[in-house]
């Protein structure tokens, strides 16, 4: 069991980040909740136990050190900059490359915006999957054709989003794709039970689409 608060070199700015590997694990998934938010949310902590619980290694991470976070919250810079949170999102892709105990494991990301699907463009042989929850995927249409992992889409039934971006980036999509709806849930997901049926859809989705290999620790 390797458990450490770590710092991620990214973009010339260190990174916090937690790395948890719980033994020998076939994918590792790297948490990002956007901009603003911190690893430390004890939403992100639960969503973090269901995949401990299914033997994959996690990385909660923030993509802002703390003084950008102030300084987002009072000019929002990079609220929608997702080329900068992605090019975050690729180093720390890269710095677990480099490490022993996840180096040439598979990686899965689980975003709260759309970073995830250009860190996975940019990535195509590491990536093996990812799970946006919500986000603003028209900002990325130009770069999805070149996703080779499968992604689901994740957003809460009472979302007043535009259904039609979701389905406009799932159709742009060259690789495997799926809308998953949440019952009941606004953009924020913060309704009873929502949490709980995203993390069982995102570790189903997670373990269905990552091959069989070595784990981590055991040699490559």
């Amino acid at each position: 069991m390797i458990s450490d608060l770590v710092l991620v070199p990214a973009s010339g700015a260190p990174l916090a980040g937690d790395l948890v590997v719980p033994g020998p694990v076939r994918s590792v998934v790297v948490i990002t909740e956007g901009s603003s938010s911190s690893r430390g949310s004890s939403r992100d902590r639960a969503l973090a136990d269901t995949f401990h619980r299914a033997g994959m290694g996690t990385l909660l991470l923030d993509l802002l050190t703390e003084l950008e976070k102030r300084q987002d919250a009072r000019s929002a810079r990079h609220l929608f900059d997702i080329p900068f949170l992605a090019q975050r999102l690729v180093d720390a892709i890269d710095w677990l490359d480099q490490r022993p105990e996840t180096a040439g494991v598979p990686v899965c990301l689980f975003g709260g915006d759309s970073s995830a699907l250009l860190a996975a463009a940019e990535r195509p042989q590491r990536v093996a999957a990812v799970v946006v929850r919500g986000g603003r995927p028209d900002l990325t249409y130009d770069a999805l054709q070149s996703v080779r992992a499968p992604v689901l889409f994740v957003v809460g039934g009472n979302e007043e989003a535009d259904p039609r971006l979701n389905q406009e980036a799932a159709g742009r999509l060259s690789g495997p794709s799926q809308i998953y709806v949440v019952r009941g849930a606004t953009h924020l997901f913060h309704e009873p039970g929502a949490l709980e049926d995203i993390a069982a859809a995102a570790r189903q989705w997670f373990a269905s689409h990552v091959e069989s290999g070595p784990r981590a620790g055991t040699g490559r």
